[in-house]
């Protein structure tokens, strides 16, 4: 929010960029719910930001260290059946978006489609799990890892009770206007 109000720009005009309802907006502005991931992603490129400024606003340059303890303290659980800690999200300018993901199959939903802009690439920690990238579907397990176009569809199922991985996501400064999947 602090970031639209500094652009001058209202809940309509991101909301319509973004292919989302101003409500959905205004509910995740106000803390109220959680959104994926790719929902994080299409918002920063409206504002022309990185997924960290929406994160937390504390700037710091240099190396960022982060405890096992710390990341998964500070795991933030999303109402499509993840939780998700976005490490460094102190260094605003990285060039990577690097999150540890838990997807626990009692809470996913496996109808969550997603497409966002940029790259993506995922590496499995625990547990295993299907992973569909367009119309090709990958079986995953601890060591396994996918790199894709995340502008491709993708979904995944997990097969353990959980899964854990690590996603690194890179994000294109341009909006491609593409329409993508719900989020």
């Amino acid at each position: 929010m602090k970031i639209r109000k500094e652009q001058n720009r209202n809940l309509t005009e991101i909301a319509n960029i973004c292919g989302f309802s101003k409500s959905l907006l205004s509910k995740i502005e106000n803390g109220k719910t959680v959104p994926p991931i790719a929902t994080l992603i299409k918002i920063a490129d409206a504002l022309g930001t990185k997924v960290s400024f929406l994160l937390d606003d504390q700037v710091q340059s240099g190396t960022i260290y982060t405890t096992l303890e710390t990341s998964e303290s500070k795991l933030v659980k999303t109402e499509k059946g993840y939780s998700f800690f976005a490490f460094a999200v102190e260094r605003g300018e990285k060039l990577m978006q690097p999150f540890l993901f838990v997807s626990r199959k009692d809470e996913h939903d496996s109808k969550n489609v997603y497409s966002h802009n940029g790259e993506e690439f995922i590496f499995i920690l625990e547990g295993e799990m299907r992973y569909k990238v367009g119309n090709v579907e990958y079986t995953l397990k601890p060591g396994d890892s996918l790199y894709f176009d995340s502008v491709e569809k993708h979904m995944l199922c997990p097969i353990t009770d959980e899964v854990k991985y690590i996603g690194v996501f890179t994000q294109s400064k341009a909006n491609s206007g593409l329409p993508d999947a719900p989020s």
